[in-house]
């Protein structure tokens, strides 16, 4: 499977995720009057309880816009602007580093910030420039990171709010037990586990498309940061060569043999 190929299915898979949640959401059941929908339902659990679906609902904005900006940022095309690497191994190879820094900075991405820093670690030699590139692709997989974690935040945090909502609901059901005495009906007892009901329900349909999805992007962060940290590996080649061909130009010559070695 080709990378576009694998990022169209990665794609269609978080697309599956989050239809999912929204056909979920469409199947919360009505209450016993049928005249009753299913936002009167929603929003049953008094200020506490609204305010929890509240934030429930933007996690769930903030967790479609983040798999959104992860969808378009995160793609091979935009880490590793085509053509790039081999112009800047071309560059390098003609011995010309500002050209090379030049296209850096034309197409600012992963790998041009990385090959950016690297070469302008040249006077430093080739060591301080395999540590320029391991520490920039480092730095950048970890801005990467941080972005899609917050998917991962996100799920915790729905569940915990759903986990509170259905807490919410049992305490007013058993409200309701304790005002009446023990002699509370069914019907007295319905509006509280209600709420507790939906509370779970809402906060697993926010936080297992958001884990989902949070496991696609941390796949593809690790295997985009590999294969661009190879590319700009792979560019600056010719520089390499070049520091190692300058070392072997300016190092000392070996020391003379002695003239002589006669013993008295």
């Amino acid at each position: 499977m080709g990378s576009n190929d694998k990022e169209r299915f990665e794609g269609y898979l978080l697309i599956s995720f989050f239809g999912n949640a929204v056909f979920l959401f469409g199947q919360v059941p009505a209450t016993a009057d049928p005249g009753a929908s299913w936002l009167e339902i929603f929003f049953s659990g008094g200020p506490i309880g609204v305010t929890i679906m509240v934030v429930l609902i933007l996690l769930s904005i903030t967790a479609v816009a983040l798999c959104a900006e992860n969808v378009l940022s995160i793609r091979s095309g935009v880490l590793m602007p085509p053509g790039l690497a081999e112009c800047v191994q071309q560059r390098l190879s003609q011995g010309d580093l500002a050209a090379a820094r030049q296209l850096c900075d034309a197409q600012p991405s992963f790998l041009g910030f990385v090959v950016r820093n690297a070469l302008a670690e040249a006077e430093g030699g080739w060591p301080a420039v395999e540590k320029a590139l391991e520490d920039t692709s480092a730095e950048q997989a970890a801005r990467l990171y941080r972005k899609v974690e917050y998917l991962s935040v996100i799920a915790n945090l729905a569940t915990m709010l759903g986990l509170l909502g259905t807490v919410v609901g049992l305490i007013m059901a058993f409200r309701e037990v304790a005002a009446s005495q023990g002699a509370a009906r069914p019907a007295d007892l319905a509006s509280g586990i209600y709420h507790a009901l939906v509370s779970t329900v809402a906060g697993l349909v926010i936080a297992i498309p958001s884990l989902g999805a949070f496991a696609v992007f941390r796949n593809r962060v690790d295997e985009w940061s590999a294969e661009t940290a190879y590319a700009a590996q792979h560019a600056i080649l010719p520089m390499k060569r070049a520091l190692a061909a300058r070392r072997a130009a300016n190092a000392p010559p070996p020391p003379a043999p002695p003239s002589g070695t006669g013993v008295r």
